[in-house]
């Protein structure tokens, strides 16, 4: 698409209306409710379906399909970073008032540089096609890994500091407890940050990890920088409403690896059909609505295979309940049985 400036600028200025109008619904700390995170998510996704719809009238079908398929696939990634905020929630110990303002400040923070990062890759696809080749190796790779991690059945709980994260502690110091909103306070005639600062930071440094493997695949499914930049956003910007939505059903998702690692190798597979076909190789290219159909199925698919895997564990897990109570049970009769026998 040939965006002029007029409409990246308005674009931008829209966006960060959206932001300013969360931000101030948000900006008193507070518990969100399931109503309330529900609806705002319902907001998010109508915002972005419109959107979508507008590229279809003002643009085009192939931007718009370009656009849903980037979104969905940025959606579906982004989900799977909640499993790490909630680990980093936790580690910190963040009051639960408090992370709804976590989480807003740390997606603005990973939104400037998803940016960064998007500015970086159109440049250097415009000038050197044969980076899709490392991109498609590197998602196949990602895809590969993701497979092995699931099947490891790794423990999570080992999520540690990233060294930009130890510089700043090191640099600034850290408070020994949260002093409300404050991100800094004075300590001694120092300033040090507070635990909400470092959690903040926390969760915006480590989506640069994240965006190594969703600004690839979303490059995978459109070239165009205004599409990935916007899909990226308005995946970014529900996602805090998001974590508090599906916070309890995260857990369930015991197969959500393995499907986002099915989409990723595919995107991998399309990239490297792509960069072949850039080279004029005679080789097949994967159309957006085949793209379409298959991170739509493929998510379809991982979500009530990994509630049917859940309900069958949890029943499995009740049964051995009941099993160990039961034992418990006859043993005390048992014990019962036999004092009555000595008695007599």
């Amino acid at each position: 698409m040939d965006i002029s400036f007029t409409v990246w600028l308005l674009t931008i200025l829209g966006l960060s209306a959206l932001i300013a109008v969360d931000f101030f619904i948000g900006r008193k700390p507070h518990d969100v409710s399931i109503k309330e995170a529900g609806i705002w998510t319902i907001v998010w996704i109508a915002l972005a379906v419109l959107f979508g719809v507008g590229l279809a009238v003002w643009g085009s079908g192939q931007a718009s399909g370009e656009f849903f398929a980037g979104f969905i696939t940025e959606k579906s990634l982004s989900v799977d970073n909640l499993f790490v905020f909630v680990l980093i929630m936790a580690k910190f110990a963040v009051p639960s008032h408090l992370q709804q303002r976590v989480l807003l400040i740390g997606v603005l923070i990973a939104l400037v540089l998803r940016a960064i990062f998007i500015a970086a890759g159109a440049a250097i696809i415009s000038n050197f096609s044969w980076v899709f080749y490392i991109f498609g190796a590197f998602l196949i790779y990602t895809a590969w890994k993701l497979i092995q991690e699931a099947r490891a059945d790794e423990d999570d709980e080992d999520w540690e500091e990233n060294k930009l994260l130890k510089a700043a502690e090191k640099r600034f110091g850290v408070a020994d407890q949260y002093h409300g909103t404050k991100l800094f306070i004075q300590k001694n005639g120092k300033r040090i940050m507070t635990p909400l600062m470092v959690v903040m930071l926390a969760i915006g440094t480590t989506d640069i990890l994240f965006a190594l493997d969703s600004i690839p695949a979303i490059f995978g499914l459109t070239q165009d920088p205004y599409i990935v930049f916007t899909a990226n956003a308005f995946a970014l910007m529900g996602l805090r409403q998001l974590y508090f939505l599906i916070g309890g059903l995260l857990k369930k998702l015991v197969h959500l690896s393995y499907g986002l690692s099915v989409i990723l190798g595919f995107i991998g597979v399309k990239l490297v059909l792509h960069a072949l076909h850039e080279s004029g190789v005679s080789v097949p290219e994967i159309s957006i609505p085949f793209s379409l159909s298959v991170i739509g199925g493929v998510l379809v698919i991982t979500t009530i295979t990994s509630l049917i895997a859940s309900k069958k564990q949890a029943r499995l897990e009740a049964e051995q309940a009941a099993a160990d109570g039961g034992d418990g049970d006859s043993g005390a009769d048992g014990s019962g049985s036999a004092k009555d026998s000595v008695d007599a």
